[in-house]
């Protein structure tokens, strides 16, 4: 893996997001399958390491 990487993102609810440069601040994130959800496969996926920015 590149030691370079960025993670871009745009959920600007997440307490993680630069929202200046869509970049997420975190080294890196935690991402898990969506179980269990009757709109979605299973092999969908989504942030593991979403936290809710607080107001």
């Amino acid at each position: 893996m590149e030691k370079n990487q960025e993670i871009n993102c745009t959920v600007t609810s997440c307490k993680y997001n630069n929202n200046e440069s869509e970049k997420c601040i975190l080294q890196s994130i935690q991402v898990e399958p969506i179980l269990d959800c009757d709109t979605m496969e299973a092999d969908e996926s989504m942030c593991a390491s979403y936290e809710h920015l607080e107001d």
